[in-house]
């Protein structure tokens, strides 16, 4: 004879069943963030008990660019903290994605491993960041995106190709490239900044936001990108879907552009507008390294011989398109207050069109200063809304104290 369970016993089973799937779920939740796969799949980052960011961030940065090898030597990253505790430095820009591909750390990621694109370089991120952050240092992670080798290798549905040969097409540096219209891979982009930012970052760092520049352009074939769509216009576009479904997390994030975006209105053939990243970034960082501008820029034979003058022009030049952005934006209505990026260049730290020793970098500085807070030297920098601090820039990592021993 079969025994029949009481209505009040099986209610007060269904309802601790509920108790614990409700418990599960919420401690679930709690330790996990969905993102949205563009290829239709879901995936999973712990976020939860993630390093916290730098208390009291400086208000104005003065950052070195580290290679993952430097930041993966205790003795050079011991001399690197003691540079920046010893002058005006207070920020690092360190490699988590290069110019090689490589994914420099470990992502704690099974969507990104499984692509086989780590390295794992800096094998206590964590630790670092930490001993950094004990020290005062703003940290910043620097992402390359669609300059990428080794997931055009893992991934050529979704890489350039030559359509000559059909194989992988390659720019004059032999590094092959991504298809910038392609959603998998801003979406990878937006998982690896995730991964990134759990380890305690202040801030990320996107270079390589474009088209490739040199090489044999008119053999590339893009297996997503149609020709059709200004390519301006895709790189927009990828901007604000980082900036959407990154910025509400809290990190600050920051974008590299050529130098010649300052001062040219066109594309260049590469993507890059300069108002198209102004609504979807924290900090626009264009790359004035003198050495790189045309011979005949502003007259000058050598512009590199010319620091002051060339950054000094080109930065006068992007500050009056962010005045004029924004006047375009207020339609009239200047009680908006309209945030967009401000500017935060890259400067020279290397030799190339000329020496560039202390004094040539303490007059980069000075343009820098003299172009976006005009009023510096009677004022400081307290009231300058314009100026956010600068980035150095040397591949070797080898930078000049003696440059940077001017508080000013």
């Amino acid at each position: 004879m079969k025994r029949k369970i009481s209505t009040p016993l099986m209610i007060t089973f269904v309802v601790v069943i509920l108790v614990i799937v409700v418990v599960v779920i919420s401690q679930f939740f709690n330790t996990v963030h969905f993102y949205f796969n563009l290829a239709g799949q879901s995936q999973a980052i712990v976020v939860d008990n993630s390093p916290k960011r730098l208390e009291n961030p400086p208000k104005d940065i003065k950052a070195i660019y580290l290679t993952a090898y430097t930041a993966s030597n205790d003795k050079r990253m011991t001399e690197i903290i003691d540079l920046v505790n010893k002058t005006e430095l207070n920020a690092v820009v360190i490699d988590l994605k290069d110019y090689s591909g490589h994914i420099l750390f470990d992502t704690q990621s099974d969507f990104l491993k499984k692509f086989g694109t780590e390295k794992v370089l800096i094998k206590d991120l964590e630790g670092l960041i930490s001993k950094l952050h004990q020290n005062g240092i703003y940290t910043i992670g620097r992402i390359t995106v669609f300059q990428d080798p080794i997931l055009a290798k893992a991934r050529p549905d979704l890489a350039v190709k030559n359509k000559q040969t059909n194989d992988l097409w390659k720019d004059n540096g032999g590094l092959a490239w991504l298809d910038p219209a392609a959603p998998e891979i801003w979406n990878y982009i937006f998982v690896l900044s995730k991964s990134a930012m759990r380890y305690g970052f202040d801030e990320l760092n996107f270079d390589y936001i474009r088209f490739p520049s040199d090489g044999i352009l008119s053999n590339m074939a893009f297996p997503v990108y149609d020709g059709q769509v200004e390519k301006a216009r895709v790189l927009k576009d990828f901007s604000e879907y980082l900036s959407a479904n990154l910025r509400p997390w809290g990190i600050k994030i920051s974008a590299d552009v050529f130098g010649l975006t300052t001062v040219f209105n066109h594309d260049m053939n590469i993507g890059q507008v300069f108002e198209n990243f102004l609504p979807y970034f924290d900090y626009i960082c264009p790359m004035v390294y003198p050495s790189h501008y045309e011979s005949g820029f502003l007259g000058y034979e050598n512009p590199a011989a010319h620091p002051y003058e060339v950054i000094k022009y080109s930065l006068d030049k992007a500050q009056e398109r962010i005045d004029q952005f924004k006047e375009k934006q207020t339609v009239g209505d200047t009680s908006q207050n309209i945030k967009v990026a401000v500017l935060r260049p890259w400067l020279q730290n290397f030799d190339l069109g000329a020496t560039y020793n202390a004094s040539m970098i303490i007059k980069e500085k000075e343009a820098v200063y003299d172009s976006l807070c005009p009023n510096w030297k009677t004022e400081g920098f307290d009231n300058c809304s314009n100026y956010s601090g600068w980035f150095l820039w040397d591949p070797r990592n080898i930078y000049t104290p003696s440059a940077l021993e001017n508080e000013f």
